[in-house]
């Protein structure tokens, strides 16, 4: 038996803004550790008997799932790129007919990128008691054990029991008001809908063509006619945009006899806010989470993050401080579930500090914004060993490159030349030029771009290779 992790990353949240951002959203942020979300939701995995992962994400996100991935050493996983969202029933029928392509029948273990587990021993444990489940045909949810009456998280009642620690699903819950969470804290009956599953790819295609023939179709013709790029599976927009828009509750779980739920106490939390965030951080004697280069003084009961700055507090209690390049958020950590506000602001003012942080990810590498004028625009680019970007023109702006270290492949019009450590070249307009790193260490160069027009769209891109930036 084998278990083939189903990593959901599509999400573009925003409830940790600054840092959480839509095309940079939490699941690709380290925020507990020196990892990323993602990276800790597939390393966790690590004591189970299983096979590399399906991650399921938008195309604007899969180069930094692609890098992110790669560091974990993991080199042939199966990136489902959806080119519309259209919630989770698809989005798994998608990864389960992947994972049938050859003949196999895997347990899929269906996961969120974006969720914090504090107790991976219990978390482990759980999936290994939902085995049996599974090998009978039915399909695992894990609820989580309620800790308190929490408002912001569905519920699932549970039925009679089905064998130990296992229950028929009763119902599943929409989020309560207060009293009535209450209620269900109290009866014992009810856990945290976590959105975790465990089943056959089998058992649950057919119980979708059972309750949702639409969405099994739809699914089943996506993957067929879908493609490979570079490391991505790309899903036609033409077939799957006309997919029900449905979770797997409402298209499945809710109608199935299948449906079993074993609660969980593994110290789980969805971090939907910088005060859950604050909830799962170790702390010091005076309650303050914090990371980054952060001095304290006369503070409690705070979260301070730091990614760029020196970050320093005196006299300050229950806040929310986070400074990034371009942002910083403070907060009463009682009311950080109004960040939307703010978030909504940013989007009617058209301002990029809702959508994008300074770093800009590519197949290559990444690029980061350092400063711009009215006639220059200067980045910082990275390029891994062995990458290289595509050949391009520009009939609107010059280009100077310092390379600062490493070495750089230069195709500069019909030249080709490398430049090292402190040497710089000139972009002339209307030069085809690319470069690479034939090196063995990351290739860093500083790009000043003059001109009259410095927008991202004055490029013409010449053959398939590589990508531009």
């Amino acid at each position: 038996m084998k278990i083939k992790p189903v990593i959901m990353a599509g999400g573009s949240g925003s409830r940790l803004w600054p840092l959480s951002r839509t095309h940079y959203p939490k699941q690709f942020i380290s925020l507990v550790n020196n990892d990323s979300m993602l990276q800790n939701t597939i390393s966790r995995l690590d004591k189970l008997p299983k096979t590399e992962p399906i991650i399921i994400c938008n195309n604007e996100h899969r180069f930094m799932v692609a890098q992110q991935i790669r560091e974990l050493g993991i080199n042939n996983a199966n990136i489902i790129l959806e080119p519309v969202g259209r919630n989770t029933a698809p989005a798994i029928a998608l990864a389960a007919f992947e994972a049938m392509k050859d003949g196999d029948d895997p347990f899929l273990l269906v996961l969120a990128a974006d969720h914090v587990i504090q107790d991976e021993n219990n978390f482990i444990n759980s999936i290994n008691r939902a085995i049996p489940a599974v090998e009978s045909d039915l399909l695992v949810t894990f609820g989580i054990i309620p800790t308190h009456a929490e408002t912001g998280y569905g519920y699932i009642k549970q039925g009679k029991k089905f064998a130990d620690d296992l229950f028929e699903v009763d119902a599943f819950v929409e989020k309560p008001t207060l009293e009535v969470a209450k209620q269900y804290l109290n009866s014992g009956e009810y856990s945290w809908n976590s959105g975790m599953f465990l089943f056959k790819a089998s058992t649950y295609l057919n119980e979708l063509k059972k309750y949702n023939l639409e969405i099994y179709n739809i699914c089943h013709n996506a993957i067929l006619s879908s493609y490979t790029d570079l490391d991505f599976i790309r899903i036609r927009k033409e077939l799957f945009e006309c997919c029900p828009d449905k979770s797997i509750d409402y298209a499945v779980m809710e109608k199935t006899d299948k449906a079993v739920v074993l609660p969980m106490d593994a110290g789980w939390s969805d971090v939907g806010s910088w005060s859950a965030l604050w909830d799962v951080h170790n702390k010091d004697e005076n309650g303050n989470a914090y990371r980054g280069d952060v001095i304290l003084d006369s503070t409690s009961n705070s979260f301070i993050y730091s990614q760029n700055k020196l970050v320093t507090t005196v006299g300050v209690d229950n806040l929310v401080i986070v400074e990034t390049k371009d942002a910083i958020l403070i907060a009463n950590k009682d009311k950080v579930q109004d960040v939307k506000n703010i978030v909504s602001r940013l989007k009617q003012e058209n301002r990029i500090e809702y959508q994008k942080h300074l770093d800009v990810y590519r197949p290559w590498g990444k690029h980061e914004h350092i400063a711009e004028g009215e006639r220059y625009h200067v980045k910082k680019v990275t390029v891994r060993p062995g990458e290289k970007t595509a050949t391009q023109i520009h009939y609107h702006r010059a280009e100077h490159w310092v390379v600062v270290s490493g070495t750089a492949k230069v195709i500069n019009g019909n030249e080709i030349y490398l430049v090292s450590e402190n040497q710089s070249t000139y972009i002339q307009i209307g030069s085809p030029h690319s470069f690479e790193n034939p090196g063995k260490v990351n290739l860093e160069l500083i790009e000043v771009r003059t001109g009259n027009y410095l927008s991202e769209d004055d490029i013409v891109r010449i053959g398939s290779e590589g990508e531009g930036y």
